[in-house]
């Protein structure tokens, strides 16, 4: 669902993209063996992955952490993005969909920068803030179940420091967060931290028509 950014025809699009895209050929490879994969949609768009890496590097990140990682393409991005002593944990429960990034990585070199840890999100958030790392981190994506974005959002807050941002994916919904005949548990669930996000005074915040919607949150 993120393939695309939203409001773009297909000509203004391909502007963008050829006076904006500077995607690394190991990205583009990742991008394109995903592209049969039955679940496609969820890899987020090369534009987005351009950004989250613009975003790495305009705040200095050094740790990062990703929540949903599906086959690695939004990690590897970021992976390519930090300093060769940076780190990012990577958070997911398939270790089939993050085996078919890897290889992408080695190949990247910075599979040594990215810790996979296939387990429950909220247990491996959980296991980093009992390890004493609450403010060590300096960047945050979220794109996993949505009736999870709240807590992996609470988490993410607590482990970022003072200026730290959080990249949230799939806040626009398809549109279904914009349509109140709209009530499944995915879109009341992103209706109401879209709600909740905008009226935190804990960060600055926008969102963003890139992909299918990206809210950013910057710790204040």
């Amino acid at each position: 669902m993120s393939r695309r950014s939203w409001g773009l025809e297909a000509r203004v699009r391909r502007y963008l993209l050829e006076h904006s895209l500077r995607e690394p050929p190991v990205c583009a490879a990742l991008r394109e063996a995903t592209a049969s994969h039955p679940h496609a949609g969820m890899q987020i768009s090369p534009e987005q992955g351009q950004l989250m890496a613009l975003l790495v590097q305009a705040i200095g990140a050094k740790r990062a952490v990703e929540i949903g990682t599906f086959t690695g393409y939004s990690a590897l991005w970021v992976a390519l993005a930090l300093p060769a002593d940076g780190r990012l944990v990577c958070c997911d429960v398939s270790a089939e969909w993050t085996a078919i990034g890897q290889k992408f990585w080695a190949k990247a070199g910075v599979a040594s920068k990215i810790d996979l840890r296939i387990a429950p999100a909220l247990q491996t958030l959980d296991a980093l803030l009992a390890a004493g790392q609450a403010g060590a981190y300096d960047f945050a994506f979220i794109d996993a179940d949505k009736t999870g974005y709240d807590a992996y959002y609470e988490r993410c807050l607590q482990l970022l420091r003072r200026g730290g941002m959080i990249a949230i994916d799939n806040v626009l919904w398809g549109g279904s967060v914009a349509d109140p005949k709209k009530r499944s548990r995915d879109t009341l669930a992103l209706r109401a931290l879209n709600k909740k996000i905008h009226r935190d005074e804990r960060v600055a915040m926008s969102m963003l028509p890139v992909g299918d919607g990206v809210t950013l949150a910057l710790k204040r």
